[in-house]
């Protein structure tokens, strides 16, 4: 399975229900490498999607505690196992976990592809993703060059998990 998200230096991913920031090429990248997958991602993730609508040309998976919680355009699951279960139809090259914070923590021991846009910068944050440069279990494959939008400097990192 992948994870797809963007940090700041702290590895924050949002404040308030809220993306930290919105940088057009890595939204172009989302798109690109989700388009005709599946993405798994929160209910409050939900939220922060344009009209809170599922995303479109995608499989829609979405992770609620609550058993009565359901949309339409997308499959809800009420737990991990239910989850897993359900992905078993997929290959995990095709699944993309897309937050939030605890959806990250939850799948993170069953991914083994990061790709990560890294954000040369520090934002109030109330949300976060685990630190994997610190874990050494993860290693960085790839990196592109830096990039720039307006005043923001950020990288694309995939990282993969080792095989020990």
């Amino acid at each position: 399975m992948n994870m797809i998200v963007a940090v700041d230096n702290n590895f924050a991913i949002g404040y308030q229900g809220r993306l930290l920031v919105q940088i057009p090429l890595d939204q172009q990248l989302f798109r690109e490498m989700t388009k005709n997958k599946v993405i798994v991602y929160g209910r409050k993730t939900l939220a922060t999607f344009p009209n809170e609508i599922p995303l479109a040309g995608r499989t829609n998976i979405i992770l609620s505690e609550d058993k009565d919680y359901s949309v339409r355009g997308a499959v809800c699951v009420h737990s991990m196992e239910e989850a897993l279960e359900y992905l078993k139809g997929y290959k995990t090259e095709d699944i993309f976990i897309v937050g939030g914070e605890s959806i990250y923590k939850q799948f993170l021991p069953y991914c083994d592809t990061i790709h990560l846009t890294k954000i040369d910068y520090e934002y109030k944050a109330d949300r976060y993703f685990p630190d994997i440069t610190k874990s050494p279990e993860w290693q960085m494959t790839a990196e592109s060059d830096e990039q720039t939008y307006f005043d923001v400097e950020y990288y694309f990192q995939k990282y993969e998990r080792k095989n020990f």
